[in-house]
């Protein structure tokens, strides 16, 4: 007998139609929001470029081990936020999480660590969390990756691009960098020791979350949003007295070049970050505009993830930008951007649109800088009008029977007092030259 195969398509009802939704967390991004989108996208890649970043694009689906073998197994995205699934071999799948796995992955696959790396990618991230407010459950970030250098430096220059991004965004003044160590693998076994030997005395007194962490990774409750928490923490043995001599001359070493640079900073002991693979510089830049969701960016050094993957080892340091939230905070800073048509045409009939087709695809061709919208549909004059206002367009270009007779166009000022005129076509180039390099001077 022939295997079963899943109905895919339901029966189709008008009221199935009408009740088809996003999936709960996971958001359209709509036309009105998508030019602020892409100009924070363009300068990203301007940034990235200018400091020699390349852009490697990876899977959005990789084997549920790899975020498991690198993020941790006992951590909360691992236990509880990803979404995993057996594909028809029954191998298990998970949507990332996160990218650095799968970029690490991927250069050892590929064996580009064989010389220092500086990478960039961008995509959506999957995690089953609560949504909110700058938490959804299909997020967006920009993973910026390097690898093969050791040394702080590595470090400072990837805080300086992520600055970089933030004043050429409009953001800078709004942003805090905090920064921490967490030290090498056996200065937190140490430090791990002292701190479960101290809460443990104080369990009950723990918030939920915390208790549970006491068991599995207890340096996450450094991390507890809860006040009582915090309170008990305040007493807590400190990593810092945990660090040995390299870790501590290396945080000291990245802090003189932030210094050096001009950047801000505040140390925070209690930054630990999220994902087991961190180790010795780690770093968040947060805002107070955004409420409970504050962090934008965050990263760090992961010396041994190449090795956990079977690379040779080879240092790598790091940072993912939340994009919703990136976009969230331009917009509470009120930062705008628009992208409205330069010009808009209207033609008087069904002859008249065909006697405009050649003539805008030639323009389009002679200046890809500006923005032309054909109206389609038909309508009167004064619905196309109607559309030409609405576009946003500087000028409309109008073609009736008198200009495509006479090879001529009407000039419509939509946004001035300049006065309307009607030119030959031969005039038509030099006057959007003029009005593309007034565009572009303003």
């Amino acid at each position: 007998m022939p295997s079963e195969k899943p109905i895919l398509f339901p029966a189709h009802t008008d009221q199935l139609m009408t009740t088809y939704k996003a999936i709960r967390g996971m958001v359209d991004i709509l036309p009105a929001a998508t030019p602020l989108w892409q100009s924070m996208e363009t300068t990203a890649l301007e940034v990235l470029a200018s400091y020699g970043y390349e852009e490697i694009r990876l899977p959005v689906i990789e084997s549920t081990g790899l975020f498991a073998r690198s993020i941790g197994e006992v951590t909360d995205i691992v236990e509880k936020e990803m979404y995993s699934f057996n594909d028809r071999n029954d191998d298990s799948m998970t949507l990332r999480p996160e990218g650095t796995a799968g970029c690490v992955r991927a250069v050892v696959q590929h064996n580009l660590a064989t010389t220092p790396q500086r990478l960039w990618y961008m995509g959506p991230m999957f995690r089953y969390e609560r949504p909110q407010k700058g938490r959804q459950r299909q997020f967006h970030q920009i993973g910026v990756e390097a690898f093969g250098v050791a040394t702080p430096d590595q470090d400072a220059e990837l805080i300086a691009l992520s600055r970089q991004l933030w004043r050429r965004l409009g953001v800078d003044d709004a942003l805090t960098l905090e920064v921490n160590s967490i030290g090498s693998a056996s200065d937190r076994a140490r430090y791990r020791e002292a701190l479960v030997a101290y809460l443990s005395d104080r369990r009950e007194a723990l918030d939920i979350d915390s208790q549970r962490r006491l068991q599995t990774n207890p340096l996450r409750i450094l991390d507890s949003k809860s006040p009582d928490t915090q309170e008990i923490l305040d007493a807590a043995p400190a990593l810092r007295d945990y660090l040995d001599s390299e870790s501590r001359e290396e945080f000291d070493q990245l802090l003189a070049y932030l210094e050096a640079l001009d950047i801000p900073y505040r140390i925070n002991p209690r930054l630990v970050r999220g994902l087991d693979y961190y180790n010795k510089s780690v770093f968040e830049w947060t805002t107070n505009a955004l409420g409970a969701q504050g962090t934008v960016c965050g990263g760090g050094r992961y010396d041994s993830l190449v090795e956990i993957f079977g690379g040779k080892p080879m240092p790598a340091a790091g940072f993912a930008v939340g994009l919703e939230r990136l976009i969230l905070l331009m917009q509470a800073l009120e930062i705008t951007v628009s992208s409205p048509a330069d010009l808009y045409v209207i033609a008087a009939d069904e002859g008249t649109y065909r006697h405009t087709l050649p003539r805008m695809d030639a323009l389009r061709r002679q200046f890809p800088d500006l923005n032309i919208v054909q109206h389609l549909g038909g309508g009167s004059f004064k619905s196309q009008f109607k559309r030409a206002d609405k576009s946003g367009a500087s000028w409309a270009l109008v073609y009736g029977e008198t200009e495509v007779t006479n090879n001529q166009v009407t000039l419509k000022p939509l946004r001035s007092e300049a006065a309307q005129r009607t030119i030959g076509d031969a005039e038509l180039t030099a006057f959007l030259a003029d009005f593309l390099a007034e565009t572009q001077r303003a």
